[in-house]
């Protein structure tokens, strides 16, 4: 891997951002080297967007049902979008839910089967996420065993059965396109929810259990989209101490009181408002209620946000960016990344300094994007 020098861009260091060159060897950042200059006046050298969920891959999977039967293929095609939009680091979160299909624990196995043979082959670095619905208590025996087989070392737990309507005995809205697109006859897929739903005084006792044995495998464990203090409470006492996309100003702060790390959506902090009517990302971030930025369902989204946070005032073009690169590795707990500086990745991502697109990104020194009147500058004569 040939050693280079960046030199005349304006990078952004732990101490924020300079002009001094930006050296590369051997695909790691170093004091001082001797590499061949590339020079990047008018652009930015930015640390690599890690993204610590995002599911945006499924399309690329499974764009129709039944369509693809080589997950390598689509992974692939997941890894070249990622990659053009500046991310070096990319968690793909897959479902494991009573919805079933796409969703369902046999896809699933398939999918993170997919990511352990193909991630190594690839140059951004790939890693996957389990989502498990809380009710699933029959998989419980087997998740750590499967963990293990997939080589999974990240849960989040998240509940989306409609429990008020359940507990009426009303389907809820939508159900019969999900159970056909799920392969179900509604009326099965129907009485399936509702025996889940019965058992719900059941999940927190077997939550605690499942959690410790996770907890004992050294897994990192999460919460999705908590609504109240108590419940994001009972979560950082069986370990979960990462709250992803809070509902609720109280959920949050409950994280941050407790000292877990709270992740919110890029689109949430783009469209300025949840979709769903949530808490604003932007208005946790102004209260200091965020560690890290994800791109949740749109990979374009973190590098959106963070250029929208700092042109609003809202927050540094350093810490804003830090909710992209150095936040979220600490929330996977990667020490060797996510700041430029010496000893560390070079996983680093280069914006036109006029437009603040994207013009290439490169992950431990390899490129693996690259468009436009940057390459003449990496390979010039």
């Amino acid at each position: 891997m040939e050693d280079l020098r960046f030199v005349g861009g304006d990078v952004l260091g732990p101490a924020g951002m300079h002009t001094d060159p930006l050296c590369v060897s051997d695909g790691m950042i170093c004091a001082q080297g001797a590499g061949r200059d590339v020079d990047l006046s008018g652009y930015m050298v930015l640390p690599g967007i890690i993204d610590v969920h995002g599911d945006g891959f499924e399309r690329h999977l499974a764009p129709r049902r039944g369509a693809m039967k080589e997950m390598a293929e689509g992974l692939i095609a997941t890894e070249t979008e990622l990659a053009a939009n500046g991310i070096t680091t990319g968690v793909l979160a897959q479902f494991v839910s009573w919805e079933g299909g796409l969703r369902g624990l046999t896809f699933a196995d398939q999918v993170f089967r997919a990511i352990k043979e193909t991630a190594p082959k690839l140059v951004t670095d790939l890693r996957a996420q389990l989502r498990l619905e809380t009710h699933l208590l029959d998989l419980y025996p087997d998740i750590p065993e499967k963990m293990m087989q997939w080589g999974v070392e990240y849960i989040v737990f998240n509940d989306h059965l409609p429990h008020a309507r359940l507990a009426q005995g009303r389907q809820p809205p939508r159900m019969v396109g999900q159970a056909l697109k799920a392969g179900r006859n509604p009326d099965v897929h129907f009485q399936m929810m509702m025996d889940l739903h019965a058992h719900s005084d059941d999940v927190p006792v077997a939550l605690d259990g499942l959690c410790a044995q996770l907890s004992a495998q050294g897994i990192r464990m999460g919460s999705h989209d908590d609504a109240q203090k108590p419940t994001r409470d009972d979560w950082h006492n069986r370990g979960a101490h990462i709250a992803e996309f809070p509902e609720t100003l109280e959920a949050a702060e409950a994280a941050k009181a407790k000292g877990d790390l709270v992740v919110l959506g890029a689109p949430n902090v783009v469209r300025g408002g949840s979709h769903k009517g949530n808490a604003s990302a932007v208005d946790l971030i102004a209260l200091g209620l965020c560690d890290a930025i994800a791109s949740d369902y749109h990979y374009p989204s973190p590098r959106r946000a963070a250029l929208m946070l700092a042109k609003t005032g809202l927050a540094s073009f350093a810490d804003a960016w830090g909710l992209v690169s150095s936040g979220p590795a600490q929330v996977l707990g990667l020490k060797d990344r996510g700041v430029l500086s010496p000893g560390k990745r070079a996983d680093l991502v280069i914006l036109d300094g006029e437009t603040q697109r994207i013009a290439a990104t490169l992950v431990k020194g390899r490129i693996s994007h690259m468009a436009g009147d940057v390459a003449t500058r990496f390979f010039a004569a």
